[in-house]
């Protein structure tokens, strides 16, 4: 039987500051995150992709303190992909998609 497997890992940079807010007895912060991509096109040319993920970090012993998640902070974050589907506004089905993040440890993008 094969194994089943939802894990991603980022290495970037936040796009806002983490919205906190407590759920229960617990915090949860809400932030995005980009990723670069580069690569050279058929032409020789360097291109950079950026990705941006919606990232979703509860409060834990494998997190920073959640106030430290700041625009332009560097990450290092492990976790899962996680579908969302909802109603828009307009009445249609939309899906989205965020990163559960399991653990995060800020970086230096020097080192």
């Amino acid at each position: 039987m094969i194994e089943q497997l939802n894990r991603i890992e980022l290495v970037g940079v936040v796009g806002r500051d983490a919205k906190i807010t407590n759920v229960g007895d617990s915090a949860v912060a809400q932030f995005s995150m980009a990723t670069n991509h580069a690569y050279k096109d058929k032409d020789g040319n360097a291109v950079i992709e950026t990705t941006w993920h919606n990232v979703r970090a509860w409060k834990g012993r494998k997190m920073p303190a959640l106030e430290d998640i700041k625009r332009g902070t560097w990450l290092h974050l492990t976790g899962r992909m996680r579908n969302i589907r909802y109603t828009a506004a307009d009445g249609s089905e939309r899906t989205s998609f965020e990163v559960l993040a399991g653990e995060i440890t800020i970086v230096d993008p020097e080192k």
